[in-house]
């Protein structure tokens, strides 16, 4: 066994590797080499540690020293100093972490404090390419209990008392879906992890997967034998290739231990998986039309029922959750029904990950315990918006999901509470606006998305979306009357009633929420033809006011010659010229030009 006395972890998920962390690892092993310390300490890969706004992210065990913003220059000075000498590089710590000359846990950080991590357990902690620090952290304990211990209804039984529910979008208790597909008949079943994250913003099921991913396949292992199937099916989109890596080396290494195959732990139970991968379509996030793509076939939504569990992939019995919800499932086998239930409210058990972006000065993962409010989330964990901007809303839910105000704060984040202000939890992402957003431009934006990725199979989606988004233009434009405003309104209300899916029927959210909480917007948009955010370009007018210098810089970096003044006098703007680029507004430095 190797002893060593530093591990230096860095992070290599997708945000930190964009940004050079595997340059990052390479010079730690190269200067580590040159000063002969290649047996006094360990680099290790590890997944996303939360913390994705302070990337590349190096963590220096013992002393737990987080380095932040890490670039490959940085690293000599960290070797050098800290792992040589014993002497930590302050001045390259999270500032957080460093009060007074004395440095403190990243843990006590508004950042980390206020979350649980269960589903991100061991995200940052663990080589996500070794299946040895999988196991020191108790993987495959609750398989090996699962098997030799327990039988399929006693597994089901505890994942339907640790109230569990799926953490995909819809909420549906993770039990009884369980409990379904083990009832159902047929001589060959299916488990089957949705992996196909679309959600703009989203990355929490792609971060596990990087950072974790033998939780994932132990749980799709257990869930086999639970309901009484051999096969198992990862589908993830293409578009992520250092999950998909990881997963690849993650089956490969559960075959070599005799966990995936036959005779699992002496046992006379076999199961197996592979990986199907998915061209990137969001509609294929829906459990129906994933199971088509599965199939070969065109990813386009199924009626329902009857549903997967009954007749899913190839017509057989199919147990579907999302990567998060399996994340869960070796962790209430090994913790017990009852510290689940602990966690959470009446009706939501246990912990939410989001993907936490937008507006927002901590840009990261986050775990958090049903029950949290936005407010904790946003103010707390978040940090508030940068630049002392005011926070005006949220959206949760990515495009399926509404705008939550600032008055709604406060509101606990559980199924229940977020679908009664017009929300929905989603699969987790969650984007904050500030007061320089438009609402009604966001609801354009992700109803664009929507019409984009609709299937097209459903006349309500692919006709009243599209419908949708015209008036929405016509809104932005200042084209628009107010009984456009109702009838679109309306008309939210009738793709939601008929479509033939979920995207489909999530579509208006957006759009009702933001009549709802942000009607005043509209109809400025409408009655003045003006937007309040400065931002719906057809309504904007750009001046140059009294005070101006005739400094010509906003003359200058005007690409179509629209403004004209000498220098050291005013300056004017030619409004039919104006192409409203924004780009004399941004030059100015003294605050001469203004949008109205």
């Amino acid at each position: 066994m190797e002893f060593v006395r530093s591990h230096i972890l860095v992070c290599a998920g997708t945000g930190c590797s964009a940004a050079k962390s595997m340059e990052i690892i390479e010079r730690f092993e190269e200067h580590l080499s040159r000063h002969a310390l290649e047996k006094e300490a360990k680099v290790i890969r590890t997944g996303c540690f939360g913390l994705c706004e302070l990337g590349p992210i190096v963590v220096v065990y013992p002393e737990g020293s987080f380095y932040s913003r890490v670039t490959p220059d940085d690293v000599k000075r960290i070797v050098e100093e800290h792992i040589l000498k014993g002497r930590i590089v302050k001045d390259l710590l999270y500032h957080e972490t460093v009060e007074e000359d004395v440095v403190s846990s990243i843990n006590e950080t508004g950042f980390y404090k206020k979350q649980l991590r269960i589903a991100l357990r061991n995200c940052g902690i663990i080589d996500p390419e070794n299946i040895d620090e999988y196991i020191a952290f108790d993987g495959y304990s609750a398989l090996a209990r699962a098997l030799t211990e327990q039988t399929g209804d006693e597994i089901v039984d505890i994942i339907t008392k640790s109230g569990l529910r799926g953490r995909g979008g819809a909420g549906f208790p993770t039990g009884r879906k369980w409990m379904f597909a083990k009832a159902a008949a047929g001589d060959e079943k299916y488990v089957a992890c949705n992996a196909d994250e679309g959600d703009p913003g989203a990355f929490m099921d792609r971060s596990i997967l990087e950072g974790d991913p033998h939780s994932v396949i132990e749980a799709m292992i257990i869930a086999g034998y639970a309901v009484g199937a051999k096969n198992g099916i990862i589908y993830i989109r293409a578009e992520y290739p250092i999950a998909v890596a990881r997963l690849e080396v993650a089956i490969g290494q559960a075959r070599e231990y005799g966990f995936l195959g036959k005779n699992i732990f002496g046992t006379d139970f076999e199961f197996d998986l592979e990986i199907r991968l998915g061209a990137g379509a969001f509609v294929c996030g829906e459990e129906t039309a994933l199971i088509a793509s599965v199939e070969g076939l065109r990813g386009e939504p199924r009626p329902r029922p009857p549903f997967p569990a009954v007749k899913g992939i190839f017509g057989k019995p199919t147990l579907l959750n999302n990567v998060e919800t399996y994340a869960n499932i070796p962790w209430i086998l090994q913790n017990g029904w009852e510290a689940m239930a602990e966690i959470g409210t009446e009706t939501s058990k246990g912990t939410k990950v989001f993907a936490l972006g937008g507006k927002i000065t901590n840009t990261g993962l986050v775990e958090i315990a049903m029950g949290t409010t936005l407010r904790e989330i946003v103010e707390e964990i978040g940090g508030g918006c940068p630049g002392g901007k005011k926070f005006k809303a949220a959206q949760t839910g990515g495009p399926s999901g509404g705008c939550i105000p600032a008055s709604h704060l406060d509101t606990p984040i559980d199924y229940e509470s977020l679908s009664a202000i017009g929300s929905m939890m989603g699969s987790g992402g969650l984007i904050v606006m500030d007061e320089d957003n438009c609402m009604v431009d966001i609801a354009k934006y992700f109803l664009d998305f929507t019409v984009e990725e609709s299937c097209g199979k459903c006349v309500p989606c692919r006709i009243g979306t599209r419908r949708m988004y015209q008036m929405l233009e016509r809104i932005t434009e200042g084209k628009a009357t107010m009984e456009e405003l109702d009838s679109l309104k309306e008309l939210c209300e009738h793709i939601k009633a008929n479509s033939l899916c979920a995207l489909g029927g999530s579509a208006p959210n957006p759009v009702l929420s933001t009549i709802t909480h942000f009607r005043e917007e509209y109809e400025a948009h409408v009655r003045d033809r003006r937007c309040p955010a400065g931002v719906c370009k057809k309504l904007l007018t750009y001046k140059i006011l009294d005070n101006c210098r005739g400094c010509t810089a906003c003359a200058r970096v005007c690409p179509v010659g629209a403004i004209s003044g000498k220098v050291k006098e005013l300056h004017v703007i030619d409004q039919d010229k104006c192409i409203k680029c924004d780009a004399c507004f941004e030059k100015c430095k003294f605050g001469s030009i203004i949008k109205e």
